[in-house]
């Protein structure tokens, strides 16, 4: 009888765990063979890209409702952030200005999705670059257009984007649905 039960809920679980590896970074990607300006860089976003994957994984609308206190942005608040922060990243892999324009509401699946995509796209951007500093970040509105070197990324959207995933794990141990303990951030790869 208990089989009975545990047949479909084990078959779930298979079905989930399968739709997670169909989202970038369900692992991270083989390191390159070189060290490169490029390369490193990547494997900063790539390792973003991982701990955001699991840090958003299987998140509950209790746990995306959650806040420590008022004054702070609610773990939803914290994952768009981290969107738009992707945003920045991957306009400047794609030498694009980042112009404020709203995005359109998108459910928190998608954004999930379109985060994890931004920064895969951005890796393999940079991975195949030899100079860094033809990426600037370019921020442009009605009153102008402001210009910032390459370096900006790594202390600006890349290491704000890793904080962040940190408080959205610390968020959700705080509202009873903690971080999956198989991935590996050491490794970037998942135990089995």
């Amino acid at each position: 009888m208990k089989l009975k039960y545990a047949l479909p809920i084990i078959f779930l679980f298979c079905l989930n765990m399968k739709a997670q590896e169909n989202l970038p970074y369900y692992e991270i990607p083989e390191a390159s063979k070189e060290y490169t300006a490029g390369t490193v860089v990547a494997r900063m976003i790539d390792g973003l890209g991982f701990r955001y994957h699991w840090a958003t994984e299987g998140l509950r609308k209790e746990d995306l409702q959650y806040k420590p206190n008022d004054e702070a942005r609610t773990c939803e608040e914290t994952i768009k952030h981290i969107f738009q922060l992707s945003q920045v990243i991957v306009n400047t892999a794609l030498k694009q200005p980042n112009t404020g324009a709203t995005v359109a509401e998108m459910t928190f699946e998608e954004q999930r999705r379109k985060t994890l995509v931004n920064l895969e796209t951005a890796a393999e951007i940079f991975r195949k670059s030899g100079d860094l500093s033809e990426f600037t970040i370019v921020f442009k509105n009605e009153k102008g257009t402001s210009e910032f070197p390459f370096w900006n990324q790594i202390n600006g959207p890349i290491a704000d984007a890793l904080w962040h995933c940190g408080q959205v794990v610390s968020f959700r141990r705080s509202s009873g649905n903690p971080f999956n303990s198989k991935p590996s951030v050491f490794t970037g790869k998942v135990r089995k």
